[in-house]
């Protein structure tokens, strides 16, 4: 070289140097921080990808928290009811006890009608005193609220088609309501039976009376009843001595027919739908007893046609229950309502019930909801038997009323209401939270394993950057004290 003003392969070796330089500090960046990517300018593209799916990671992991944290409240609410179950069971033990009336002295009914009405208190303590922090779960804050389930009649009275209305889950909008239309598309029916009485004048015409001593047995859902009536027994008097006994059978009776006609007796149960029975035997001359008909006779009742928002629900008898995406319900018909065919109402469901998000997306789509009704005593039951609260001393079905028929009825519409509570909490436990919290794990896996695909430094490969660039630079190095030299043999030309 024989210039020495411009040194071009210097200038080529200090390019080089700086190029490996940088190829050695960003290996020693990515084995530092474990990350590929460390700045946008490693790779923009990558960047906005690792960025969008850490935000993906972030929003699944908080959404498994709240399945945990919602798993977590559900188990202690149905510790409660655990604990409400075995005071109910307990509670029926002492309603059957005490129906032996005859092995109880009065001193034993009131000490068992003390326990109940410790039972009843501890019921109500246990609803207060379930709680997640300062959250009440089983006070019947967590259950949904409706409007209008009464309807309003031009008469200005209020008259409610609903006998009850429980709302299982609802996605309502935030600020909105959800509106529930029932139809009644076909009415449920009682089992019916009837027959013209078979005795006669003394001109031989029909006068709706037994024509010989009879002896009857009836069977409804509750119980048999055997009567004997005596030749000559009105149809009136037949229907009000079955009617008298339909706390135990279940059926009733009434005497119909036009004027100047004969009255045939009309047997009908006390429940509505295909479960509902009449039996009629018998047992003592049938031939004079009704006419046209068989000593044995047996008919059922009807389950009506309902449907919920378009949807057909599960109808039996007056009770009906609709399971769709966005609403989950059980409710009661009132007879004149669901006895009925063309009967139509609504209501709308304006909020509460215990609302979780469980999802990576914010939102009502993200949502599930659960109702969970209060325990207290003065909750459980139904309008139709009654209530748990009336077992206390001095109301209408404690221990002295003898009401123990009722009274049973009560308690095990009662353990039945905690049980499909408790079943309903442990399906939303385990089809619901569980199944929700193991998917997300695995989408999370998913994710995590993308985002790092793009992100994480690949340690093979940038240690072997990391010895081609130590290389690079020590080369380039001496290569650039070589280059910086060359121009010292230009003063050998002066010599």
């Amino acid at each position: 070289m024989s210039r020495i003003n411009t040194n071009v392969e210097s200038l080529i070796s200090r390019r080089a140097i700086g190029i490996n330089n940088r190829s050695l500090n960003q290996a020693l960046e990515r084995l530092s921080t474990g990350l590929r990517i460390n700045s946008g300018k490693d790779d923009p593209a990558g960047l906005i990808a690792s960025e969008t799916l850490r935000s993906n990671i972030r929003a699944i992991s908080s959404a498994i928290d709240n399945a945990n944290r919602a798993d977590t409240i559900i188990s202690v609410a149905e510790g409660g009811l655990q604990e409400v179950s075995a005071l109910l069971l307990e509670l029926e033990n002492l309603v059957d006890q005490t129906a032996n009336e005859t092995g109880l002295t009065s001193e034993e009914v009131s000490a068992n009608q003390s326990q109940i009405d410790a039972i009843l208190a501890s019921i109500d303590r246990l609803a207060q005193a379930t709680a997640f922090g300062s959250k009440k779960l089983l006070n019947g804050t967590l259950d949904f609220t409706t409007s209008g389930v009464n309807v309003i009649e031009s008469t200005g009275a209020a008259v409610s088609h609903l006998a009850s209305v429980k709302v299982n889950s609802a996605k309502i909008p935030n600020g909105s309501y959800r509106s529930v239309n029932i139809n009644v598309v076909a009415k449920s029916q009682v089992a019916l039976l009837s027959s013209v009485l078979a005795g006669t004048d003394g001109s031989g015409v029909r006068n709706g009376t037994l024509g010989d001593t009879t002896t009857i047995q009836f069977t409804g859902n509750y119980g048999t009843e055997t009567l004997t009536f005596a030749s000559g027994a009105t149809a009136a008097a037949i229907a009000t001595a079955i009617t008298a006994s339909k706390e135990l059978t279940g059926v009733s009776a009434t005497a119909s027919g036009a004027t100047g006609e004969p009255k045939s007796l009309i047997l009908q149960s006390t429940t509505y739908g295909s479960d509902a029975m009449v039996s009629v035997s018998i047992l003592e001359n049938a031939s004079t007893a009704f006419v046209s008909q068989a000593a044995t006779a047996t008919k059922y009742g009807v389950n009506g046609t309902v449907t919920v928002n378009g949807a057909n629900a599960v109808v039996k008898g007056l009770d009906a229950s609709v399971r769709t995406g966005g609403l989950s319900m059980d409710f009661t018909l009132t007879p004149t309502f669901g006895g009925t065919t063309g009967g139509t109402t609504s209501f709308e469901i304006t909020g509460g019930g215990a609302v979780f998000s469980i999802s990576p997306e914010v939102g009502l789509s993200g949502q599930e909801s659960i109702g969970i009704a209060g325990v207290a005593a003065s909750s459980m039951g139904n309008t139709n038997g009654g209530f748990l609260s009336t077992l206390r001393t001095g109301l209408t079905n404690d221990l002295s009323s003898e009401n123990f028929a009722t009274a049973q009825r009560i308690v095990r519409a009662a353990i039945n209401q905690i049980a499909s509570l408790r079943g309903r909490l442990g399906a939303f436990q385990k089809n619901t939270l569980q199944s929700t919290i193991n998917s997300l794990q695995v989408a999370r896996e998913n994710v995590t394993a993308a985002e790092s695909a793009i992100r994480d430094a690949d340690f093979a490969v940038e240690t072997s950057n990391l010895t081609r660039a130590q290389i690079l630079v020590s080369s380039s190095t001496t290569v650039l004290r070589l280059a910086n030299a060359q121009p010292q043999n230009a003063l050998s030309l002066l010599q």
